[in-house]
């Protein structure tokens, strides 16, 4: 009885060992966000082009893209690899400084408004849509818009066209 007992045991030890090392998780690649205040001071570090991702807290698809596109560990390891990325609430209240200029929330109601900044850099066509990925090269000029979702396969080829 005492070496079936061992014998169980030693099974179980085993198999308890070898599911911890299959089940072990891999480390998180993190995204890293910047703010537009930072920018010039990195840029003169460093020269990327520029990933804003225009969105709202009540945008379901800003939400999607939030937890698929920029969680995925390609599309991720390509931004923080050869890209800046800045997310922007166009809804934001608080005041941006970048390059020089201020930009400020503009109220349209009561409980309504949008950022200046989300303005210049996500209209398409004179329309601001939820998402909006621009992007943006060296000299400030935007070289890329996507309004709405933006799937992952779409944004990493994006990423992979617009990397160098």
């Amino acid at each position: 009885m005492g070496k079936s007992i061992s014998y169980i045991a030693c099974i179980t030890a085993t198999i308890f060992l070898l599911c911890s090392f299959a089940k072990r998780p891999k480390p998180e690649v993190k995204l890293q966000t910047i703010q537009f205040d930072q920018l010039d001071s990195l840029q003169t570090i460093k020269q990327k082009k520029v990933v804003v991702f225009i969105h709202t807290d009540w945008c379901k698809y800003c939400l999607q893209m939030s937890n698929t596109t920029f969680q995925n560990d390609s599309v991720i390891n390509l931004l923080n690899n050869h890209f800046y990325f800045v997310g922007l609430d166009a809804e934001t209240k608080n005041d941006i400084k970048h390059k020089g200029h201020t930009f400020k929330y503009k109220p349209s109601g009561a409980n309504t408004g949008v950022h200046e900044l989300a303005e210049q850099l996500g209209e398409i066509e004179g329309k601001l849509n939820f998402p909006t990925i621009s992007i943006i090269n060296q000299k400030e000029e935007i070289i890329f818009q996507n309004g709405g979702l933006m799937k992952t396969n779409k944004m990493l080829t994006v990423l992979h066209q617009l990397k160098n």
